[in-house]
């Protein structure tokens, strides 16, 4: 079982932290993959691609159909953009499932779909605000989750790792050294334990499922950021699509609620519980960011859908 780390010439905030892992001892040259150049340390693959990230579908088979290697889970590195423009590095799980049929996909995916979040979220995030605080790359950049959102489509578990939010930041080669150094530590390649590894028989296997707020997805990271936390899919306000019932009265049971919000959290449920085979997936809702008659409707849904709903205590 190998561990893909994707990176792309076409994106200076990916070519930067892999250039800077590459520098690291102990890799040497694999097998291309269709003309791209791949590298190994351990087990662990480097990919240099030179086309967007999120249009490179299913890398997991093509690299299993090239090699024989099976793969385990997946990590991208990347630029990240923002209307703030504010410096920022930030993890995220991908999947577009709120989007539907015949709806445009402007940054790679399918409709309904979303990829198994990688376990490496939640532990990678807190090695990465550790890192940053050494290296005195905060407060100038923040630390932050995103919500699920954008491609490429793929099977196994996966990450994007990225540096915000502009050409300037991109090309920051302290920033960049520092994504080398998560990637290096978190995968073990130090000669230390991997960070994130799940095991199902691990005395903490509850594993939190966010829904709503917004897309730095606030009320969710401050859970995240103890200790111990696993997280899946993390699904802002904007993903699930609600169509307001209007003055009609919303029994807590509602089939009222339109939308495609159901199958968003439907997909984004079902694969949490994949990554996380044996782990208990609970809902974490971000109360104040919903009306009442949308947090009527989700926590009806979930009743029915037998998905708990945790508090903060339960992670």
């Amino acid at each position: 079982m190998v561990t893909l780390v994707v990176a792309t010439s076409a994106d200076p905030a990916s070519i930067g932290p892999a250039s800077s892992l590459l520098a690291m001892p102990g890799w040497h040259p694999g097998p291309s993959l269709q003309d791209a150049a791949s590298y190994i340390n351990k087990e662990v693959r480097l990919i240099k691609l030179d086309k967007r990230l999120v249009v490179e579908n299913h890398l997991d088979k093509r690299w299993e159909e090239a090699t024989g290697e099976t793969v385990n889970d997946v990590v991208f590195l990347s630029k990240h953009v923002a209307s703030s423009n504010r410096p920022a590095l930030t993890i995220h799980p991908i999947g577009t499932p709120h989007i539907r049929e015949g709806e445009a996909l402007n940054a790679g995916g399918k409709p309904g779909w979303a990829a198994p979040p990688n376990p490496r979220i939640g532990p990678w995030f807190r090695l990465l605000k550790n890192i940053a605080d050494s290296h005195n790359l905060t407060p100038e950049f923040e630390v932050t989750l995103e919500a699920t959102h954008h491609g490429p489509e793929i099977d196994s578990p996966t990450m994007f790792v990225e540096i915000g939010s502009t050409e300037e930041y991109w090309k920051r080669q302290d920033a960049a050294q520092a994504i080398a150094l998560l990637v290096w530590e978190g995968l073990g390649l130090g000669g230390r334990t991997a960070v994130g590894d799940w095991n199902r028989d691990s005395d903490r296997n509850a594993i939190l499922l966010g829904i709503g707020g917004g897309h730095y997805v606030p009320r969710h990271m401050d859970i995240v950021q103890k200790d111990g936390v696993w997280v899946g899919h993390l699904l802002s306000g904007y993903s699930l699509l609600m169509e307001d019932p209007g003055e009609a009265k919303v029994p807590k049971n509602s089939t009222g609620v339109g939308g495609t919000w159901r199958e968003t959290i439907t997909v984004a449920f079902e694969t949490t519980k994949m990554a996380f085979p044996g782990g208990e997936v609970l809902a974490h809702l971000d109360h104040k960011s919903f009306k009442s008659w949308q947090r009527n409707a989700i926590t009806g849904f979930l009743a029915e859908q037998k998905i708990k709903i945790g508090k903060p205590g339960d992670f």
